[in-house]
């Protein structure tokens, strides 16, 4: 069931929402460029809830040198959902995306 939210408290969702992307996308960017690394992401994820619901998918993307069709088969292989968010991955999956992306 989706709470009733007033007036203000839907702003001030709509604006935290705004910033959670905004900070995912800035991140991304960084890790095209290889100002942050895989690793410190996904270790991060673990106590930041912006980036604990960063789409798996998204994240490989943003990856050097993996597009859309590279990411996509690993998700494939790694038995990944498209819809995953890094907080739902498993250990395996984890151990999967370290071994197959990190440097």
């Amino acid at each position: 069931m989706v709470p009733h939210l007033t007036l203000e408290e839907r702003r001030a969702a709509l604006v935290k929402a705004a910033e959670a992307r905004k900070f995912r996308a800035g991140i991304r960017e960084q890790l095209k460029n290889k100002e942050i690394a895989l690793l410190d992401i996904l270790e991060r994820a673990k106590s930041e809830e912006r980036l604990a619901k960063m789409k798996v998918i998204s994240l490989l993307e943003a990856l050097p040198k993996v597009g859309k069709i590279k990411a996509a088969k690993f998700m494939e292989k790694a038995k990944i959902a498209s819809s995953r968010r890094i907080k739902g991955l498993g250990e395996h999956q984890l151990a999967a995306l370290i071994k197959e992306f990190s440097e």
